[in-house]
């Protein structure tokens, strides 16, 4: 299990590896009402025509990576990322503090909405490590890496040569899920699969994690605008006269 003593909020954490059926197990949070923040999703926001990550990039890598319509060539930016690590680096020091900031905010927005917890769907989680101390508890999706690997395929139409490689460029599901809360096998039936995300759904809802992190953001609001009341009082008292 990971050790983690900074300050975190009530985030779950949702990560496996590519392919391993990451977003079956998001839709059954929702299904629940529980807030779920896509990191993908948020991944082809941030590139989006004239976004400033668009225009990195496009210094970058150049204007090859784009399609006839400004939109970026995801594929074959793909296809060079994953076949060069120096360049992966490079493309995720562009993209994932745009994604970092548009989580937070996310984040925010749920808590102000008085969610018990959200799930942050991370696919590269223990890759970047960038939010492992923002977060509660992490949920691993893991499967059998020939069905992995099967399902990758199908999904995306490549070829086995460069589905191995997508797969090899990610941390291994082992690895993964030595450092997971819980570990949900993803191998059998849609049934199986629910049922245990249901059971963790189950533990996160017992937990009283949120309402000692709502009191303490009470109270650091509390004493914050105490402070202002105060030093505002202090500006506005008149000033003794001199006789």
């Amino acid at each position: 299990m990971l050790n983690r003593t900074k300050f975190c909020n009530a985030n779950i954490g949702l990560t496996g590896g590519i392919a391993t059926g990451k977003s079956s197990v998001a839709a059954i949070f929702l299904e629940f009402g529980i807030p779920v923040i896509d990191a993908d999703q948020i991944a082809r926001k941030v590139v989006e025509p004239g976004k400033p990550a668009w225009h990195k990039i496009r210094q970058e890598f150049g204007p090859e990576m784009f399609l006839d319509t400004n939109e970026l060539d995801r594929t074959k930016l793909g296809d060079v990322v994953f076949n060069d690590v120096e360049k992966r680096k490079k493309l995720n020091a562009i993209t994932h503090p745009e994604i970092c900031r548009e989580i937070y905010w996310q984040t925010l927005k749920y808590f102000l909405q008085g969610h018990q917890f959200i799930v942050m769907d991370l696919p590269l989680l223990f890759e970047t490590r960038h939010m492992i101390n923002y977060l509660h508890k992490i949920i691993v999706v893991t499967c059998e890496e020939d069905l992995q690997l099967q399902r990758l395929i199908e999904r995306s139409g490549f070829t086995e040569a460069k589905a191995k490689i997508r797969i090899a460029a990610q941390m291994s599901l082992e690895r993964k899920a030595e450092m997971a809360n819980f570990v949900i096998e993803n191998s059998g039936s849609q049934r199986d699969t629910r049922e245990q995300t249901i059971r963790i759904i189950n533990v996160l809802k017992a937990s009283k994690y949120h309402w000692k992190l709502r009191f303490l953001v009470g109270f650091c609001c509390t004493v914050l605008l105490a402070g202002v009341y105060w030093l505002r009082s202090r500006s506005l008292r008149p000033l003794p006269t001199i006789t």
